[in-house]
């Protein structure tokens, strides 16, 4: 769960702490004003008595109208004009609020509390700088307000100042050790620093101070969630699901944690849950989890469109893009947090290499995990310029495309982990494209094409996506400049029987459905002698996996598991193996062409979704789409036949080696002039000012 969303998620009103509270008697504050002034017209004390319950009681409207007419009488008092600012502040009328901030600032300047919400209201404008020159006053005059700390640690996060907004969220809590406000959004802040240990030292302090506050409860479980302490977080959002307040999304990230170990309890009543929901429109699940629990194309899209609707609709605060004339390159910004070794970029590295630089001019922006490795070396002096973005606001990124002049933006991440949608809602770019990194709909406006093929889009699927489509010859881009694995791993460096058949899949725990399980149990069952070797990043997926196939009547003896490897002994690995079986509805992806490339077969069975079909995709571009069936019963049957049938899967593996240097996969050449094609109609479609429409790029 991106940190960002957390700060959306858990974004307070708090009233300023410069005004009392008072549980008044809610009667019309005008109708008493009126009747004072008709008994005591003079009575100066009980009319402001007036004017300040209707503020504290929430009769906001009348409480302007009533501080006018008290300004009328005495336009001398800063007082009055700061509580009428307050008013306006509250119903949303910043630029109002402002104005009268600073009349009461002009006649009582050492007046810090209007300083310090003068801050809040130039903040709710953007004019961010403004508002931290407005705290700093605030605080030179009243070192001890931690309230103007609390706000402008808000302002300094708005600008990716993140050290700076940590710091005044720790002055924040040194003048106030009982602030749970302040530990639990410092708590967003450390997890978007990567700092997920200490910010669950945050959130823990937040819960000795409210032990059942539940956006404590939520944060700790992200943070906790990003850790890999799966159970943990499970127990964290079952503690935030019992409080009344609002949980939006909270089922679908405690069951996405669930899949992380495994753990299938109550998963058909959470999937009936989710459903319903998203059917009613609710926002109950951030749609990346939908992807992997949901074959259903048009349940993607409404988790898509609540996402958005709630949490980066269009934004049109920075104008129209100005129109700029063509120039002699066509200039590509490619958005994303994995310019690293990371799925997305070690499919897409070649690809980026090969960009044809006579007629593009390839620009990235980086921003995500403040990772070097070999892979963003190798990509940094690819590029044209290789930006790192991470420290500038969402406005400040599209700004600079803007001024760069990108004229396509790729979103390599879509509404994965460290996303930056933000950035495509205020439009960065004329042209906006998702790719490989999210396997579905953006359902956003401001996203305008998809790229796909005609298997992980049939155009009779086509409804059921909001962007305009670029079909290419074959969906993914791979990397046929991978190092190939050193050394060979036998069966008993990976803890394999010497003989047997050798089932397997390297697909992340969480896209395991209990069903795909029970097929592969009973593969197991049917092929005497075999195994199943399964990747799992945690000891509990691994327990649980095991109870599972003791269950369904399998010697849990006959499951193998294996952790982590570095990239090549990972690739070695594949080798080792027989037949790879695949999730649904969450297919391997970048593990599929991996496996591939290592020789492997990959079984598959294709659904509906993108997610469920890009492994009949990347199949059918090595040339072996008789590897792809449609049913779990075809699954099945497939499995066995070929684990009995060394003729056959021999045949299968030489077609696999022979086409790996000629067919479309491993052809990045191939797929960057296919690519660039579909980059230069769209630039000319929307030079010509015509609407995005489909486009089908020919082999």
């Amino acid at each position: 769960m991106p940190a960002r969303f957390l700060d959306r998620l858990f974004k307070r009103t708090a009233p300023s702490p410069h005004e009392t509270s008072d549980d008044g008697q809610s009667l019309s504050a005008s109708a008493a004003y009126r009747a004072a002034l008709a008994r005591a017209p003079d009575d100066w004390k009980s009319l402001k008595a007036i004017a300040e319950s209707a503020l504290q009681n929430g009769e906001l409207a009348q409480a302007v109208e009533l501080f006018d007419d008290l300004i009328g009488r005495a336009p001398g008092d800063p007082e009055l004009y700061y509580k009428r600012a307050n008013a306006h502040s509250r119903l949303g009328r910043a630029e109002l609020a402002v104005a009268d901030y600073d009349r009461a600032i002009g006649l009582r300047p050492d007046y810090a509390n209007a300083y310090c919400n003068r801050g809040a209201a130039l903040a709710a404008l953007n004019r961010s700088d403004e508002a931290l020159a407005s705290y700093e006053r605030a605080l030179a005059l009243n070192p001890g307000d931690y309230f103007a700390y609390f706000n402008q640690a808000a302002v300094f996060k708005g600008k990716s100042q993140l050290e700076d907004a940590l710091r005044s969220y720790d002055s924040a809590i040194a003048l106030k050790q009982d602030y749970l406000e302040a530990f639990v959004n410092r708590g967003h802040l450390l997890q978007e620093l990567g700092r997920h240990d200490a910010a669950v030292a945050s959130y823990e302090r937040a819960l000795q101070l409210a032990p059942d506050f539940a956006k404590a409860h939520f944060g700790r479980g992200s943070a906790l969630l990003a850790l890999k302490r799966f159970a943990a977080a499970i127990d964290c959002f079952v503690r935030a699901s019992e409080s009344t307040e609002d949980n939006k999304y909270l089922l679908g990230l405690r069951r996405h944690a669930q899949m992380h170990i495994c753990d299938w309890h109550d998963l058909e009543t959470d999937l009936e849950r989710m459903s319903s929901g998203l059917m009613a429109g609710d926002q109950i699940s951030a749609p990346l989890a939908v992807l992997a629990l949901f074959d259903s194309p048009p349940l993607q899209r409404l988790a898509a469109e609540a996402w958005v609707s709630a949490e980066c609709p269009p934004d049109d605060s920075l104008g129209p893009i100005p129109v700029r004339a063509p120039g002699d390159k066509i200039r590509v910004g490619y958005f994303s947090a994995d310019f690293r070794l990371h799925p997305v970029s070690l499919l897409m590295a070649e690809f980026f290499e090969r960009h044809d630089r006579s007629r593009f001019e390839v620009i990235a922006f980086a921003f995500g995990p403040k990772t070097r490795d070999e892979m963003t070396n190798r990509l940094a002096g690819v590029f044209d310029r290789f930006i790192d973005v991470d420290d500038r606001t969402d406005a400040e990124i599209a700004l600079l495309a803007r001024e760069i002049g990108i004229d396509i933006a790729v979103d390599l991440g879509g509404f994965t982990d460290q996303n930056r949608s933000k950035v495509f809602a205020l439009r960065a770019s004329p042209i906006q494209i998702s790719y490989i990194g999210y396997l579905g709909t953006m359902g956003a406006s401001y996203m305008d094409y998809l790229v796909a093929d005609q298997i992980v889009i049939p155009v009779e699927q086509r409804e059921h996506y909001a962007e305009k489509i670029i079909y290419l010859p074959s969906y993914q881009a791979t990397d046929s400049r991978r190092p190939e694995p050193r050394r060979a791993l036998t069966r008993e460096d990976l803890g394999l029987p010497s003989s047997g058949f050798v089932f397997c899949c390297f697909n992340s725990n969480y896209k395991i459905m209990p069903t795909t399980f029970s097929v592969w149990m009973r593969v197991l069952a049917r092929v005497p002698g075999s195994t199943m070797f399964l990747y799992v990043d945690n000891d509990t997926a691994q327990r649980n996996l095991t109870i599972a196939a003791e269950r369904r009547g399998v010697d849990p003896g006959r499951l193998i598991f294996g952790k982590r490897l570095a990239l090549e002994d990972y690739l070695a690995r594949f080798r080792a193996m027989d037949l790879f079986l695949d999730t649904l509805p969450y297919n391997a992806g970048t593990t599929a062409s991996d496996a591939l490339w290592a020789g492997l077969p990959v079984l598959t069975c294709k659904g509906h979704s993108i997610a469920a079909r890009v492994a009949a995709s990347v199949l059918t571009a090595i040339g072996v789409p008789e590897l792809t069936v449609s049913t779990y019963e075809e699954y099945e049957e497939l499995a066995v036949r070929l684990a009995l049938d060394p003729a056959e899967l021999g045949r299968i593996r030489r077609t696999i080696a022979d086409n790996r240097k000629s067919a479309p996969l491993f052809d990045c050449a191939r797929f960057t002039r296919a690519m660039e094609q579909a980059f230069s109609r769209i630039y000319e479609c929307s030079q010509s000012g015509s609407p995005p429409e489909d486009i089908f790029v020919e082999p």
